[in-house]
């Protein structure tokens, strides 16, 4: 098995990609039905069409991946790193980052001026929304760019190559966004070094869905469009000039100060691991 996934890994990725596109474009056709979204529309109007088609989209990459997992890998579906036995401080630790990244975020800009506090907008159907939202996306891209993609390059090429490999498809499947600037990509790029170099060590998916989940929420609650689009926000303000500080339209990720964290966590998370190895 091990020789076949050297030679294999990075030939399932491509074989991948067409039935990847065609099992989701039929799911998100359904979703559009039940959604009632006409198709001269671009993207959802509300929250809860946002939410049907997240779903939908979730559901149709879950089903590809079994798919390929039991049929053509011939391994569980689980063994794409969704093992749970002592992933409770994994989970806890990436909700607590985004948390963390996302309140600083907000208090730094409006300490220079960048952004103007506006209004609070509490609604508890709109909260519960985003959150299936934002886990449903959490779930899907880890589920496909880490547990799918980077594991089989994994198989095939040095592991930093494969999570280097990765990080570009991953942004470049944001590419299409609304809004989208160079530090946005380089964004995007970060993010995929900082969602996958813990699958390097453990091989499981619960901190990078939690961190993914948790900065795109808190990034959304905070007031910040999330990879070009806006969503639901319990905090309003408006940015005084659209500029690398803030982000502009992107949301936070398109900021420098962004790219600063993404390189202090990737540090820091690989400082992490590579004590845990020294030490096992």
């Amino acid at each position: 098995m091990e020789k076949d996934d050297k030679k294999m890994g990075w030939i399932r990725v491509l074989l991948l990609i067409i039935p990847y596109l065609i099992i989701i474009a039929v799911f998100q056709l359904i979703a559009y039905g039940i959604a009632e979204i006409s198709f001269e529309e671009d993207l959802p109007k509300t929250s809860l069409q946002s939410f049907i088609i997240t779903i939908a989209t979730m559901l149709g990459t879950i089903l590809v991946l079994y798919l390929f997992m039991v049929f053509i890998e011939k391994r569980k579906f689980k063994e794409l790193g969704l093992k749970l036995k002592d992933r409770g401080i994994d989970f806890l630790a990436g909700i607590t980052i985004g948390l963390v990244v996302m309140t600083t975020a907000f208090f730094l800009l409006i300490a220079l001026g960048e952004i103007n506090f506006q209004n609070f907008n509490l609604d508890p159907l709109e909260i519960l929304l985003s959150i299936g939202v934002f886990m449903a996306v959490s779930i899907a891209e880890e589920l496909l760019f880490r547990g799918y993609i980077q594991r089989n390059l994994m198989y095939s090429f040095n592991n930093y190559i494969a999570l280097i490999a990765s990080s570009l498809i991953f942004a470049a499947a944001h590419g299409f966004n609304p809004n989208l600037s160079w530090i946005a990509l380089a964004g995007l790029f970060g993010a995929g070094i900082l969602l996958g170099l813990s699958y390097i060590y453990t091989k499981n998916l619960w901190f990078p869905i939690s961190l993914h989940f948790s900065w795109n929420l808190f990034q959304a609650y905070f007031g910040f469009n999330v990879s070009g689009q806006e969503f639901y926000s319990i905090i309003e303000f408006n940015i005084v000039e659209e500029n690398i500080l803030n982000g502009g339209k992107f949301g936070f990720e398109a900021s420098i100060f962004s790219l600063i964290l993404q390189i202090i966590l990737i540090f820091l998370i690989f400082k992490y691991y590579q004590k845990k190895v020294n030490l096992s």
